[in-house]
């Protein structure tokens, strides 16, 4: 069961540098059959859905989502949302995180039992403080783990 003590919660800052070689990267993973504009750029936009490769520098301390405690047999991953402030992130930028518990709830499921939702708020700040982008995902635990045959 989630702990909704952990609504506030903070990591601290983690560091994302926006390169190149892992916008391709994370283009050609994402199915992306047109990387001539991201070749022929020299500092290309990354796709919106880039900012999910933070989960990759945000270790330890920045990430504040174990402080949720979602029993993960549970646990889905329900919802992922990207706000920009202008374009997407360019290669080369240099980007602070910070994430933040924002919120926990419940709801009664359509199959019975209770589900418990639970969002996390990234904010992305350029080298000059600017907030360039928004990353909220929500994670929601179920009632009951699955069965075998549902697994």
């Amino acid at each position: 069961m989630a702990d909704v003590t952990a609504v506030g919660t903070e990591g601290v800052p983690f560091r994302l540098d926006v390169e190149r070689g892992k916008i391709r990267e994370f283009a050609r993973a994402t199915g992306t059959t047109d990387l001539d504009g991201i070749d022929a750029q020299e500092h290309p936009v990354s796709q919106p859905t880039f900012l999910t490769t933070a989960l990759h520098w945000q270790t330890g301390d920045a990430n504040p989502w174990p402080a949720v405690k979602l029993d993960q047999k549970r646990g889905l991953h329900a919802e992922q949302e990207f706000t920009f402030f202008g374009e997407p992130p360019r290669a080369g930028s240099r980007l602070e995180g910070r994430s933040t518990i924002t919120d926990i709830y419940t709801k009664q499921g359509r199959r019975g039992g209770e589900m418990t939702f639970a969002i996390v708020v990234t904010d992305y700040y350029d080298e000059s403080g600017r907030l360039v982008a928004q990353a909220k995902m929500t994670g929601v635990e179920t009632a009951r783990p699955p069965k075998e045959d549902e697994a």
